[in-house]
């Protein structure tokens, strides 16, 4: 993100930045310990990510949705352009809380996607102008900066930040469904028992509050280059 307004000196403006920046090393932080945490606890019935992913999916009559091992620690996802759950391979392959809650998360997303979940259709839909608008902003915001007289241009850098802010206010009831669906999901197939629910709970909102703390930050950034944008008028 852009942090400095100009080259010139320290842009007041930053101060707006500081209290979602202190969210998102929180919530980095929390999810980070909590997964880290859960990774260590076995469940008592010992199903690995895959298992459960698997049996939930055909329980819901998606057997045709495959389930692949992708690269990297919690790069966890649910593609709905190829319809297939793509689970890190510590999620995959472990039976840890941590393990099975993030895989029934994920299937969470594609129960959303196979009933039409509202949020979720939206999503898919400011996606591509979220995606457009997050990469493309910052240089019409740049070069209206730096050329005075190429101000509009930066009300359009504007515009398309706040699409792909609006793309992370959408995200956050998708996330917090798909999370309540994957917790129902596990209690009710016995996948977790007692105590587990709690760290299977733990796991969860650790990582829903990094969206939380994704939307705080956007939020802010377009508070503070509405602020710069004003200034220059």
């Amino acid at each position: 993100m852009f942090y400095s307004y100009g080259f010139w000196g320290f842009d007041p403006t930053v101060i707006i930045l500081i209290p979602a920046i202190i969210l998102t090393l929180y919530a980095q932080g929390r999810v980070k310990s909590n997964f880290t945490k859960y990774s260590r606890v076995p469940t008592r019935k010992g199903y690995s990510g895959v298992q459960v992913a698997r049996v939930l999916l055909d329980q819901h009559g998606l057997q045709d949705i495959p389930i692949e091992v992708t690269r990297g620690q919690l790069s966890d996802h649910y593609d709905p352009t190829k319809r297939v759950v793509r689970l890190s391979g510590e999620v995959y392959q472990g039976n840890s809380i941590a393990s099975i809650s993030v895989a029934a998360h994920e299937v969470g997303h594609a129960i959303q996607h196979a009933n039409g979940y509202a949020p979720l259709s939206l999503r898919n839909m400011v996606f591509p102008i979220a995606r457009f608008g997050s990469s493309a902003a910052w240089g019409f915001i740049m070069v209206g900066l730096l050329i005075p007289s190429l101000g509009g241009l930066m009300d359009i850098g504007i515009l398309l930040f706040g699409a792909a802010v609006a793309f992370q206010l959408i995200t956050l009831p998708v996330e917090f469904n798909a999370s309540s669906r994957a917790l129902r999901l596990l209690n009710a197939n016995g996948f977790i028992v007692g105590e587990e629910a709690t760290g299977a709970q733990n796991v969860l909102r650790a990582a829903a509050l990094t969206y939380v703390a994704a939307m705080a930050s956007g939020i802010a950034q377009l508070m503070r280059l509405i602020l710069i944008r004003n200034r220059r008028r």
